[in-house]
């Protein structure tokens, strides 16, 4: 057993809640830029003093329409200016934020707001309003909805007009540390997902911890944060209240189409991104580069900049030689990049799944310092991460300061700290399993090294984490998929792949009705049909069922039919017919490759 620890570095207060930040902001920076937010296509600042009074003024709205402290409230949107401003009126009525993914099926927006308990839900269009109705039978607490799209903010606005500055006061002093701030769903290995019960408290210790850490990532008046990954995800959370709480200019994306645009015009200090983000910028730049005849300079400049940042990590450091190359490249390659970004971009974080060492040195070489970071839903986003200062390339970094790393003698990374999750909402049993002896049991393997970083080398759980960051169940979509009497078994793979895809294997029994029902030769087997259309779209329509159960980012996208089972004798399940992933995996690698070949 291995464990690590740092001294935190910032001290969470004992009774108050996340509003302090935006009261304290307005206070001590009245006239600073917090915000940036979209009008008419282009960036305005919103400042502190803005800012507050936009949130107290929809605060009244939700107050005077009958939310009480403590009460949850969904949200469901792409990632706006909306999203953060109505997250702190929620917080300022003294209520308890529900984040619902905007992709999202009906079925799970049903369970989420049910679960929660959730009296009202904000919603950003027609389509998640009508994702809403449809299931609000089933939701007898759900009172109100409210839509982004028909000016929300407003209605809110005009509702609490008559409200007392008093009532809003209280409604933000209502909730203290230990009180919760948001329920976040995050996918579980059986059946629903589950609530993970975040405090202010935890959002605190893991916002306050992070900024002082990379202090030089969150100067106020001088840096500034462009988010694009998912809000309702707990890595965009920590993205808005880090921002809030330093405070820094913070500027939301709620479509990434136009990224390159967005880069420009911002003009981000920091950027944070899962690693298909980073994959895509690269991959476009080297097809860009390839399409113009310039595909030789550009793969010997990327070469030359993953070997300057390899040696840079050396005692001895890049050779003049390596320097020279590494300049020349830096006039003719390396600041095209950067300008890419926005010109002005120091550092990027990024999460939800592994980076890769190469396209790590590719970044630090060309001038942008990738700095990982590992963590989960329950941990309030990251666990880990790496200093701005001493980055290791290939680990997740070291302890979040005033937390606790410690590898179980099997391997299972643990983690202590206050930025830990409370429990899962009204599920004993769950976090009773998760917080065993005082320590969450993250279902991570990962090591330690000498100086504290951690590395992850495996996952105890069955949950796949795709390229773009996304946790997904893989019983969930199996479940429905073998809901087909066609289909014997299904196996969901896309762990750190772009997207989610399936192998599938056919019933024998049933194929040989199923097939004289469609006119096929008499004796086929899988093997033969593997490729017929009309065998194609039958499990097309089974994979469609699984898929109707999960997001789009969840659902399966390409599929593989086998030509052979997976069978006990070959060590593909046990005797219980539960999978052995790693074993299918390794056996039916090329089938696997082959989903993502294109």
């Amino acid at each position: 057993m291995r464990e690590f620890s740092l001294p935190a570095l910032y001290e969470v207060p004992t009774d108050g809640n996340l509003t302090d930040l935006i009261r304290r902001n307005a206070a001590q920076h009245p006239d600073t830029a917090v915000m940036g937010r979209k009008v008419a296509g282009a960036w305005v600042d919103v400042t502190a003093t803005e800012f507050l009074a936009e949130v107290r003024a929809a605060a009244k709205g939700l107050i005077a329409l009958g939310v009480r402290p403590g009460d949850r409230v969904g949200l469901i949107s792409r990632t706006r200016f909306e999203w953060v401003q109505m997250d702190f009126a929620i917080w300022s009525a003294g209520a308890v934020t529900v984040p619902v993914y905007e992709t999202s099926s009906a079925e799970q927006v049903q369970w989420i707001l049910g679960d929660s308990g959730a009296v009202g839900v904000i919603v950003e269009t027609e389509a998640h309003a009508t994702a809403v109705e449809s299931v609000r039978g089933n939701l007898p607490e759900l009172r109100h909805v409210w839509r982004l799209d028909r000016d929300a903010v407003g209605e809110l606005t005009a509702a609490g007009a008559d409200v007392p500055d008093e009532t809003v006061d209280r409604a933000m002093s209502s909730a203290k540390a230990d009180d919760i701030a948001t329920i976040v769903y995050t996918s579980g290995t059986t059946g629903r997902p589950k609530g993970c019960v975040l405090t202010h408290r935890n959002f605190f210790a893991e916002c306050g911890n992070v900024v002082e850490r990379l202090k030089p990532l969150f100067r106020t008046g001088e840096c500034s944060a462009l988010l694009f990954l998912p809000a309702a995800h707990v890595f965009g959370r920590l993205i808005e209240v880090g921002s809030v709480l330093a405070p820094i200019r913070l500027g939301c994306v709620p479509d990434i189409k136009n990224l390159t645009d967005e880069l420009a015009a911002f003009k981000p200090t920091l950027i944070l991104g899962v690693p298909r983000v980073f994959e895509k910028v690269y991959n476009s730049a080297r097809a860009k580069a390839q399409a113009d005849g310039k595909g030789k300079i550009f793969d010997k400049a990327a070469q030359t900049a993953i070997d300057y940042s390899r040696a840079t990590s050396g005692p001895e450091g890049p050779s003049l030689a390596l320097k020279l190359k590494h300049f020349v490249f830096d006039k003719l390659v390396y600041n095209k990049l950067r300008a890419v970004l926005g010109g002005r971009c120091q550092a990027a974080v990024s999460g939800g799944a592994p980076l890769g060492e190469r396209l790590g040195h590719f970044y630090r070489g060309i001038g942008l310092t990738v700095l990982e970071g590992y963590g989960l839903t329950e941990t309030c986003a990251a666990t880990a991460f790496n200093p701005y200062d001493r980055p290791k390339i290939g680990t997740v970094g070291q302890p979040l300061p005033g937390s606790v790393v410690r590898i179980a003698d099997d391997g299972e990374v643990l983690i202590h700290g206050e930025h830990v999750f409370s429990g899962y909402w009204q599920n004993e049993s769950a976090t009773a399993e998760a917080l065993a002896d005082g320590w969450f049991h993250t279902g991570d393997i990962g090591t330690l090294d000498e100086d504290g970083y951690l590395a992850i080398t495996g996952r105890k759980k069955e949950i796949l984490v795709t390229a773009g960051g996304k946790n997904v169940a893989p019983a969930v979509i199996e479940d429905r998929i073998r809901g087909n009497a066609l289909i014997a078994e299904c196996m969901v793979v896309g762990d750190g792949r772009p997207f989610v895809g399936a192998l599938v294997t056919i019933d024998e029994e049933f194929l040989g009705r199923w097939a004289a029902e469609h006119g096929k030769p008499a004796g086929s087997t899988a093997a033969s049909l593997c490729e017929d259309p009309d065998l194609l779209a039958e499990v097309q329509r089974a994979v469609d069922e699984g898929n109707a159960a999960v997001s789009k980012a969840e659902s399966v996208r390409k599929f593989r039919i086998l030509s052979s089972q997976f069978t006990e004798e070959a060590g593909h399940i046990t005797p219980s017919l539960k999978l052995k992933r790693n074993v299918v995996a390794k056996d039916f690698a090329d089938e696997i490759e082959a989903i993502y070949r294109a």
